[in-house]
């Protein structure tokens, strides 16, 4: 339908109102400009980050916890590529999201003018797809196309590159019509004679293991994720994306599998004879050595990418398609098992070897994430940084719902949490969000928290204060004899900090502190940074070796 005459700019906001969007996260200059002068007069809520790479992070937090894109809005040059470590940290984790850059206009493009990048070309490795607009025309389309392909399928971010005089245009607004990209039909069903393999291997199987990752949470499965592994009597382990894909306090969770998963998950993937790997890719930190992984098992892999089956690990029965979908194919045919011999041994390894620490010495990590855990009955939206306080949180603090993990798993992004957690808190408004973070990331993008500041957003901090790169500390403890090259850090007062950015600021000592600092953090409208001082030299177990076998664990 052909409407009013309007600039590029307005049809680029009218495209993203009719595509639902609420919040755009991002930073405005002089190529953008005529989109943020379009954006004053819409209902879309803008939220002014300090940095292009914060509003990415915000953006990709906000879609992890709604499972609506997230969408971030930068100028060209600089402020573009700013947002590359945000685009590449969702294309690694599947996240949707939209980003949207000023670009110089055509005339100057390929000039070298000022502040002129080939951002889509920068990012083509790192996107589900690039769009460089060359018509004004073409917006509306191309605005309906980005947020279906970054929503379906294999999510993951799209970008939109729109040169100034396209935004200053003038065009007859025209809303797209139906949908036509012929190169581009993910497969949503598996194929029925897949799945029915599938179904005959589990029946013959005597200790099936079920290995679930982030397109657990990322495709709504969780539900019958857990009718599968009740249905089977099956132990499930899951990935640094998919722990909150499976309630953690279940009798058949066993928690994280994988580098610093524990020991009862990995002896259970040695000893499987069936491994039901869902939304999940085998990844390095999780296979370890991989002519040792699962050595006894056939394995079904269900996933929606077909180029993730096969490319790290053989697979004996693939099969493509939404994990939900395919999921619901299989409850369909499949039988009740009891398994008893399979589940009493994981048992035993339950038994015998708990995750466990020493709680003698100064203030301990894991005392304050399991205090966390205790004082949010686990309700809480929990993102991280990146380092030892994300593997700690990932093996102390039960999740058990989805959506309620956030961190930054395959490109292992520090200065991830703070920003993700703007994000979450303005997504979900209502619940209590805490950051979980280290002296090092945090300082990474600790400028946002003026961000949340400006925006009254009650986000909680918690720094993991150890004084180093606290995960570079530990692998030159273990691997390069104690020779700390450049990871110990000489920080800020942090808690002059938060209260120089208008926040809250709280140190802890000793551990008769940490509940008391916790539920004022808890308590308070305002956005809160405590400062945990804790032991300097704690290290994170169990851990596999780098290149090492899942049942070769140090601790």
């Amino acid at each position: 339908m052909k409407g009013k005459e309007l600039s590029g700019a307005q049809v680029l906001i009218k495209s993203l109102e009719a595509a639902n969007v609420d919040t755009i996260f991002g930073y405005p200059g002089g190529q953008a400009l005529p989109i943020y002068d379009a954006l004053y007069d819409s209902e879309v809520r803008h939220i002014l980050t300090r940095h292009e790479q914060g509003a990415a992070h915000a953006a990709d937090g906000y879609a992890r916890a709604t499972g609506k894109p997230g969408v971030c809005l930068a100028t060209s040059g600089p402020g573009a590529t700013n947002l590359v470590t945000g685009i590449a940290n969702a294309y690694m984790d599947s996240v949707p999201l939209v980003a949207i850059t000023g670009q110089v206009p055509r005339r100057l493009l390929g000039r070298d003018s000022f502040q002129e990048a080939d951002i889509v070309g920068i990012t083509m490795p790192i996107t589900k797809h690039s769009y460089h607009v060359e018509d004004p025309s073409e917006l509306a389309r191309v605005v309906k196309e980005a947020f279906h392909i970054a929503t379906t399928g294999r999510p993951g971010p799209v970008l939109i590159d729109v040169p100034s005089d396209i935004s200053l245009a003038k065009v007859e607004y025209e809303e797209p019509g139906e949908l036509f990209l012929p190169g581009y039909r993910p497969v949503l069903d598996g194929d029925p004679v897949q799945v029915a393999a599938a179904a005959r291997a589990i029946a013959e199987s005597e200790r099936p293991l079920i290995y679930a990752g982030g397109g657990v949470v990322t495709s709504g499965a969780h539900e019958e994720l857990l009718r599968l592994a009740e249905l089977l009597m099956a132990p499930v382990c899951t990935t640094l994306m998919g722990l909150s894909g499976f309630p953690g306090n279940h009798p058949l969770s066993l928690g994280m599998l994988g580098m610093h998963g524990t020991k009862y998950a990995n002896f259970a993937v040695c000893e499987c004879d069936l491994l039901i790997a869902v939304g999940a890719r085998f990844d390095d930190r999780v296979t370890g050595k991989l002519e040792t992984f699962a050595p006894e098992a056939r394995i079904i892999h269900i996933d929606i990418d077909p180029a993730e089956i096969g490319k790290n690990v053989r697979v004996d029965i693939p099969i493509v398609g939404d994990v939900k979908r395919v999921l619901s194919q299989l409850l369909e045919i499949l039988r009740p098992g009891l398994r008893e011999a399979w589940r009493e041994k994981i048992e035993a390894w339950k038994k015998e070897y708990p995750l466990t620490y020493c709680e003698q010495g100064r203030l301990k990590p894991q005392a304050i994430i399991r205090e966390i855990y205790r004082l949010t009955e686990g309700k809480a939206r929990i993102t991280t940084e990146v380092g030892q306080h994300q593997m700690w949180t990932a093996q102390y603090y039960t999740f058990t719902r989805p959506r309620s993990f956030i961190t930054s798993g395959g490109l292992g992004t520090m200065g991830f949490g703070m920003p993700a957690a703007i994000g979450v808190q303005v997504g979900c408004p209502d619940e209590t969000v805490f950051d979980i973070a280290g002296d090092g990331s945090i300082q990474m993008n600790i400028q946002e928290l003026c961000t949340a500041v400006n925006y009254e957003l009650p986000i909680n901090v918690a720094i993991i204060n150890n004084g180093f790169l606290g995960m570079v500390r530990q692998w030159q403890e273990f691997f390069y004899n104690r020779r700390y090259s450049q990871s110990e850090l000489r920080n800020p007062d942090f808690v002059k900090l938060a209260e120089a950015y208008g926040a809250e600021g709280i140190r802890v000592t000793k551990k008769a502190e940490v509940a008391p600092a916790l539920e004022q953090a808890i308590r308070s409208a305002k956005p809160v940074m405590i400062d945990f001082v804790v032991d300097r030299e704690d290290n994170v177990l169990p851990m596999v070796p780098p290149g090492g076998s899942l049942d070769k664990m140090i601790g």
